[in-house]
């Protein structure tokens, strides 16, 4: 299935119908400010499973997405320093490297001793977590070996995953950088991989 969603407006009944979607097992593809990503609720196991799958050998490294800075101390430690660094750059394309609480489950973690945090400045992906009422569990489409236009035109997405996620949420072409990863889990922020965002 292929929704197409308004970025600048999202429609209230579609967004509905993705986090229901999410609820019952599902898995999505839909467009971050960065590449567009798969996503399932972070609290359906099953979900996590078939996420798992299809990325394959990507599918060890998993981001938490949250709407808000609020509800990221309720799945990860954030000590003053750490939601200084947040604050000033959620939303936007970064991923922050944080330590889990036990809030977030083995199978989201695959033994990881940190995870990803993100807030996207998509109104998409934040309204679909809002609805949600719980983070979204998340990897990018993009794999490094892969052809840009495969992963930025929701078109060739739904072609290519079409069969294996539940819906491919179309809200325009997607950006081919992906997002900054940077580790908070140590005394000073360690920058990982340079993307879209510049940390401030």
């Amino acid at each position: 299935m292929q929704v197409k969603i308004w970025p600048d407006n999202p429609n209230p009944k579609q967004i509905a119908h993705a986090a229901e979607v999410l609820r019952a097992d599902g898995v999505i593809v839909y467009p971050t400010d960065s590449v567009y990503a798969f996503g399932c609720s972070l609290h359906n196991p099953k979900a996590i499973e078939r996420m798992r799958a299809i990325k394959g050998k990507d599918a060890s490294v998993f981001t938490l997405v949250f709407d808000s800075l609020a509800r990221i101390a309720d799945f990860a430690r954030v000590d003053n320093p750490q939601f200084r660094v947040l604050k000033h750059n959620l939303p936007g394309p970064f991923t922050f490297l944080l330590t889990p609480l036990s809030r977030v489950p083995e199978k989201a973690l695959a033994r990881r001793k940190s995870i990803g945090v993100r807030i996207p400045a998509n109104t998409i992906a934040r309204a679909l977590v809002g609805e949600l009422g719980c983070p979204m569990l998340t990897t990018s489409v993009k794999d490094d070996d892969e052809f840009v236009e495969y992963t930025t035109d929701p078109e060739l997405i739904h072609e290519r995953y079409g069969r294996v996620v539940d819906m491919v949420i179309d809200g325009g072409p997607g950006a081919s950088i992906p997002t900054t990863v940077v580790d908070l889990t140590g005394d000073e922020p360690e920058l990982l991989r340079e993307g879209l965002g510049e940390l401030k």
